[in-house]
């Protein structure tokens, strides 16, 4: 695996894009734009279902009002990551941080598209029940320990 890493980071693009003064920052800068959006996304429903905000509406109207902002974001900062990661691919390697945050977003996405958007259905019908605000808890648990370790990543 360490091979295709090397492989990816010194490809001729990724060596033009380390080589510029402002591609790499730009990329980066919009990658975080990307994670203030779905920060904003994910904590407004979830805070709601925790209780803890905008308690005059439902959490099934707030889910598909951010619904897209998710979506966006999701497809703003996947491409992206993709391209940071393959800037500096063998120093990621060797980063727990690196592995973590790539399991931890597998796992976030599978969970938010699934278990999470399920749980926001049902509380129209149901009220928010304790296994809600737990979903919310892991849900903001899970997109936090990626931050987290995205930012871990830049300073090894």
């Amino acid at each position: 695996m360490l091979a295709l890493f090397e492989a990816l980071q010194y490809s001729a693009p990724l060596v033009a894009m380390r080589a510029s003064p402002w591609l790499f920052p730009a990329i980066a800068s919009v990658h975080l734009l990307g994670l203030a959006m779905l920060g904003g996304a994910v904590l407004v429903v979830d805070l709601r279902l925790l209780g803890l905000g905008l308690t005059d509406q439902s959490p099934a109207a707030i889910g598909r009002a951010a619904q897209p902002w998710l979506i966006g974001s999701i497809c703003v900062m996947l491409p992206t990551g993709v391209l940071l990661f393959m800037c500096f691919a063998t120093k990621y390697y060797y980063l727990s941080a690196f592995w973590i945050k790539v399991a931890a977003l597998l796992v976030a996405l599978v969970f938010t598209f699934t278990m999470r958007h399920r749980v926001i259905a049902d509380v129209c019908e149901h009220g928010i029940s304790q296994h809600a605000k737990v979903v919310a808890a892991l849900s903001v648990t899970l997109w936090v320990t990626i931050a987290l370790c995205g930012r871990l990543i830049g300073f090894p």
